[in-house]
């Protein structure tokens, strides 16, 4: 990273939460690690037996892989911090939302468990108007466990978003 590009970050999530609207139980990432605005991004999420989804499963299947819906959910709100960086909304009720568009190409090499860390590198594709397409791959004890080749993002109007209200015929 030159230092024209170079980014001041405050550790923990709160640089996560002013930039995009997810909160506890779904916030997956702990902290960004690095970010070059408009081409990548680095971010960490550590896996513990306390997150929701281990609340009576994991004990008693004697599974406690981390679900794979949730790997690819912190890695794509890494995508999502990476597309927004810029222009931040922490608001879903304003502005504009992040909507998932579709994935391709996702490869699990791998589950992960409780101590893991999970380190989450993203980048952009390419951008056209306000879709991204973003691809990335997730990395815990410097080996793949995850990779996703293409990741659309669609940022839209919330307002276009919003339910008519149905009209009344008198």
């Amino acid at each position: 990273m030159t230092a024209a590009t170079e980014v001041k970050l405050e550790p923990g999530v709160g640089e996560i939460v002013r930039r995009i609207p997810h909160r506890y139980p779904i916030l997956l990432l702990d902290r960004v690690l690095e970010v070059e605005p408009g081409h990548r991004l680095t971010a960490q999420k550590a896996v513990t037996v306390a997150e929701p989804c281990y609340r009576g499963s994991g004990e008693a299947t004697g599974d406690w892989a981390y679900p794979v819906a949730l790997l690819i959910e912190s890695l794509a709100q890494a995508a999502v911090l990476l597309a927004v960086w810029e222009q931040p909304n922490p608001d879903v009720l304003a502005g504009q939302v992040e909507l998932a568009g579709g994935m391709r190409e996702v490869r699990i090499h791998r589950p992960v468990y409780p101590g893991s860390v999970l380190e989450h590198r993203v980048e952009l594709v390419r951008s056209i108007g306000d879709t991204a397409i973003l691809a990335g791959r997730t990395i815990v004890d410097d080996e793949t466990v995850l990779e996703v080749g293409h990741f659309v993002l669609a940022l839209r109007d919330v307002e276009t978003l919003r339910t008519p209200a149905p009209t009344r015929l008198v």
